[in-house]
């Protein structure tokens, strides 16, 4: 019985080249945190998760001082067991409880690769095995950006990866402005890309519509992601769903499977983006997808490819992996020493135990922040 004896972490952070912004936030760090789980067989279970930046410091101190103490001595093979026990430091209620989850999620996700290890399989395997590769999308169209800026992202992703399309960056500014940007880059590219629209909550319903019918019969999305702001979100989801004849993606700002089955329930979504990294960890995000698979609703997931890639070509509804180019996550492209190239637009999954990722030792030598 493989027993939970110490557990790691390592902060990363790298300074952004510049500015990155979206519909109403801005970047300028990308952040993660290595968690390493060290059990009385001698397996260390490994991931990196939670891209967040000021709350890092908070989220190591939940995961040593609260988690740590609840797993020491468990069977890491008994994972809901795990997870369980994990729990309670969401209870409480004078504290943001995305932050306890995405606590949670950086543990779930070494236990994991440590019942991985020990079973001598990889993850995408273990969870359902449906596929063994994963088409990929990029992430990109920031607003700041030149024309020239898009272009050569547009050809980092398309002519130099070989992904199958992009999710857009809108909600920032007025329809007609974000629906000529789209056009702009539809143009770079051509017909034979796909494009997902993502609004980050900026929209109101009525703008988001808007928005919808200045594209109409020109360019074909695949789905437009969270179009309308928080304050009515699943009846501004269903709406821009229903009255604009749209797939529409949501649930990254979600942080549990119950506000994902409200979604559900209320027929908002058609694709769930559900973070695990950010919300809990695989064993969350798997109850998700179960729930998904009941209402015949598809599969993406927030950012994370290191972790979404295994999650989403375990089961038949999964969609796209994303990646953003490598000036806005130099996490991805710099930490994973055996990332493979795409196949075809598909990231082809480690035949390896576990997660399957090497993790590069110089990288993390320059960019960790606890020394």
């Amino acid at each position: 019985m493989p027993l939970i004896e110490s557990i790691e972490t390592i902060p990363l952070t790298v300074p952004l080249k510049h500015l990155y912004k979206g519909s109403y936030y801005k970047m300028r760090n990308r952040c993660t945190i290595i968690t390493r789980l060290q059990t009385s067989e001698g397996i260390i279970g490994e991931a990196y998760n939670a891209d967040s930046d000021e709350e890092q410091a908070e989220i190591l101190g939940i995961i040593h001082d609260e988690i740590e103490p609840l797993l020491l001595g468990l069977d890491v093979l008994a994972v809901e067991a795990c997870w369980s026990a994990m729990l309670p430091v969401t209870f409480d209620q004078l504290r943001d409880r995305r932050l306890a989850m995405q606590a949670i999620a950086c543990v779930d996700s070494a236990v994991w690769d440590a019942v991985g290890k020990h079973c001598n399989q990889p993850l995408w395997r273990l969870w359902g095995g449906y596929r063994d590769a994963i088409p990929m999308i990029g992430i990109g169209g920031y607003y700041g950006s030149s024309e020239a800026d898009l272009e050569k992202e547009l050809d980092f992703f398309k002519g130099q990866q070989g992904m199958v399309g992009m999710k857009f960056k809108i909600g920032g500014k007025p329809p007609h402005v974000d629906a000529a940007r789209l056009r702009t880059a539809r143009d770079l590219v051509g017909e034979d890309f796909v494009f997902v629209v993502d609004a980050n909550q900026g929209y109101t319903v009525n703008e988001a519509l808007q928005f919808l019918s200045m594209i109409d019969g020109d360019i074909s999305l695949r789905w437009f992601e969270e179009p309308t702001r928080w304050h009515a979100d699943w009846r501004g989801l269903r709406d821009v769903r229903l009255r604009g004849n749209v797939n529409v993606a949501a649930g990254q700002s979600e942080i549990s499977r119950v506000g994902m089955r409200e979604m559900f329930i209320n027929g908002a979504v058609d694709v769930s983006n559900f973070d695990a990294s950010w919300s809990g960890g695989p064993t969350e995000w798997r109850r998700v997808a179960s729930l998904a698979a009941a209402f015949d609703i598809q599969l993406g997931h927030h950012e994370e490819a290191q972790v979404a890639s295994h999650l989403l070509a375990s089961v038949p509804h999964g969609t796209f992996v994303e990646a953003f180019s490598p000036t806005r996550d130099p996490i991805y492209w710099g930490l994973i020493a055996n990332r493979p190239e795409l196949v075809n637009g598909h990231l082809p999954l480690p035949q390896t135990p576990g997660f399957g990722w090497v993790l590069d030792e110089d990288f993390i030598a320059a960019h960790r922040t606890d020394r």
